[in-house]
């Protein structure tokens, strides 16, 4: 049984992934984190939040590198860890430096580092020859709208280090563009209480089908677990309202996308590491569209345990432990496994009562996931992940079905909505949930994580 430093963690469903691999690994684990009641106020209706099953549960600045590092070294000496870990994208550099200085295992951290930052992505794919839109690196107005002019418009401005599309928007002359660069001035400081880089990444606008290639780097060797598709909506913004796995591609359609994966993967330098690369297939070829050194959210990692057996999270555990994780496909029975969002419409706006054919949806034997939003939740137009109102998974035991099954089900919810209240959910209105949580419904088909109460030192 090994002893496992968590620093900080999604408060949607990693939050709960995580702990349930901890668990079922039978390993132990430290929650560090700046802040507990963030997790708090996101805490399930159903038991304590699956986080306070640690064995500790200590606050420190871990937003501070000057501060966390000898901390972190200080309670190397006194608990003992085995590896170090975080499900969180804005600490997941953080965790990189922790582990070097225990001299644990782990991704190098200016690998980790590079693929967090887009700006730092692009500069090294481009380095590498590993093919992406054309892009410019902008720190003012007057230089994003030369370099807007020399792209041509459409474009796609992006911040360098938020995520969950936050932010990310699809602009067609200079009009928009200034729109979009002064929402961007508005934002300075993340959900986590970290100052933002003023640096603006303006990319060509990439046409075509978008996947997500999940492998699993180890020991040198980088594995291909799958390939998952994406739909996405919302324009101008990039909101994902569903994936399927596997992807129904092509052999030569998904042998392209997860070769041009783990090119990206060898630039960057990442190794020890669960990752889910963004690919488009356009037209002239794949191109990345960005590298996340962890796990998929959007309970993209359920999907592919539900067709392969493979469990990511766990897999995350294994390789922040130095471990070669157990990769091999299993059977299960299912052949596609899916996931619907139900993502309010652009008219829609208020507080949520309840949702009209909740009970039909959940009676239909297509069902294996089911979670909603619960009631007083602020409903608003959706311009990211982080206003998810719920969803639907479904899963396909003779095809490629599933999708279909999941956005049939989908389209029978209907958010019965009152007055607009004064403030949203906390994780919602922060962009912090990398889907959203079921609040008021247990998802069908899941065992609920055990969670013991936690033994909390001063």
């Amino acid at each position: 049984m090994a002893h496992l430093l968590v620093i900080e963690s999604w408060v949607g469903s990693m939050s709960r992934l995580l702990p349930r691999a901890l668990g079922e690994g039978g390993h132990r684990f430290t929650f560090l984190t700046r802040d507990l009641h963030h997790y708090l106020r996101a805490a399930p209706v159903d038991g304590p939040h699956p986080l306070l099953a640690a064995d500790n549960i200590l606050t420190v600045d871990t937003n501070d590198a000057a501060v966390l590092l000898p901390y972190a070294e200080r309670l190397h000496g006194l608990l003992g860890f085995d590896g170090v870990l975080s499900s969180c994208d804005y600490y997941l550099p953080q965790v990189a430096r922790v582990a070097h200085r225990l001299v644990l295992p782990g991704a190098a951290p200016e690998a980790v580092e590079a693929a967090c930052r887009k700006d730092l992505t692009r500069r090294k794919l481009a380095e590498a020859g590993v093919p992406g839109p054309a892009y410019a690196l902008c720190t003012d107005r007057e230089q994003a709208r030369a370099a807007a002019r020399a792209i041509g418009y459409p474009l796609v401005v992006k911040p360098v280090d938020l995520c969950a599309g936050m932010f990310v928007r699809e602009v067609v002359d200079e009009t928009e563009l200034l729109v979009a660069l002064r929402a961007l001035e508005g934002f300075p400081v993340n959900a986590r209480g970290q100052r933002r880089e003023p640096v603006v990444l303006l990319e060509e606008l990439l046409t075509g089908p978008e996947v997500s290639v999940e492998t699993v780097s180890a020991g040198g060797a980088a594995h291909v677990v799958g390939i998952t598709d994406k739909s996405v909506a919302g324009a101008p913004a990039f909101v994902e309202t569903g994936h399927m796995f596997p992807a129904a591609l092509e052999p030569a359609e998904a042998g392209a996308a997860a070769d041009t994966a783990l090119a990206a993967l060898a630039a960057l330098g990442l190794d020890q590491v669960v990752a889910h690369t963004e690919i488009k297939l356009t037209p002239s070829g794949p191109r990345v569209v960005e590298v996340n050194p962890r796990p998929a959210g959007n309970r993209i990692t359920e999907l592919v345990r539900r067709v392969t057996g493979v469990d990511l999270a766990a897999a995350a555990v294994d390789v922040a432990l130095g471990r070669r994780p157990d990769l091999a496909v299993h059977p299960t029975g299912v052949t596609s496994a899916a996931i619907a969002f139900l993502v309010p419409e652009g008219g829609q706006a208020g507080l949520l009562d309840g949702f009209d054919g909740e009970d039909a949806v959940r009676r239909d034997p297509a069902v294996v996931e089911l979670a909603l939003a619960g009631a007083g939740r602020e409903v608003r137009p959706a311009t990211s992940n982080n206003e998810y109102l719920g969803h639907v998974m479904t899963a396909d035991s003779v095809g490629a079905g599933a999708r279909g099954a999941a956005e049939r089900l989908l389209a029978g919810l209907t958010p019965r909505l009152t007055a607009t209240g004064a403030e949203a959910a906390v994780e919602h209105a922060s962009g912090d949930a990398d889907a959203v949580a079921p609040v008021a419904v247990e998802p069908a088909g899941i065992a609920p994580v055990a969670a013991a109460p936690a033994g909390v030192l001063a």
